[in-house]
Order: C-alpha cells, then structure tokens, then sequence
C-alpha cells in the first residue's frame, strides 16, 4: 500500500495554529461554493443592479431563494432545474415557498 502526501502552502499575514489555518480555510471555500451557486444557479454575476441599496437587497433575496431550493428534496435537481420547474409549475411552488411557513 502506497500513502500519498500531499503538501499545500499557503502566505498568510497571520500568525496560526494549524487548527485554525484549517478551519480559516474550510470557512473561506463553504462561502466560495455558496457564491459559485448563486453564480451558476441564479446568475449573481449578471445583475447589473446598482442603484441606492437595491443590489444588496437583491442579494438578500437570491440567498433566500438559494436556502429554500436546497431544502425542497421532493425535486432531484439542481438549483437551475428547480428555479425553472418553480416558474412552470405552480405547485412545484407553493411546495418550495411552503416551508416558510
């Protein structure tokens, strides 16, 4: 059996255990993947709101729709096919928006 090792260096400004370079670093990509979702999934990068606080606003409601689709599991899709099947199916909907309540 061969063990493979990998080395990864990273820079830092900081000073850190390997603890917490670790769990520095977990944090840093959960927030990456989440933007890559709301990305590809709901087209962040293409809102060319800017006006007053509207785009932060919109933001906060890509996120929210982002939660509720990741929770609704009766649907096995992404979170693309899930916002189209939410727009051509009224039920698929009220299913998705039903756990606000």
């Amino acid at each position: 059996m061969h063990l493979q090792v990998n080395w990864v260096y990273y820079i830092s400004s900081k000073a850190l255990t390997a603890k917490e370079l670790h769990d520095a670093t977990r944090s840093h990509w959960l927030i990456e993947s989440m933007h890559w979702q709301l990305d590809v999934g709901l087209k962040e990068d293409a809102c060319r709101i800017r006006v007053d606080d509207r785009a932060e606003v919109f933001a906060r409601i890509r996120q929210m729709v982002l939660n509720l689709l990741k929770q609704e599991k009766s649907f096995k899709a992404g979170i693309q096919r899930k916002r189209m099947m939410c727009a051509m199916d009224q039920e698929y909907l009220a299913t998705v928006l039903g756990s606000l309540s």
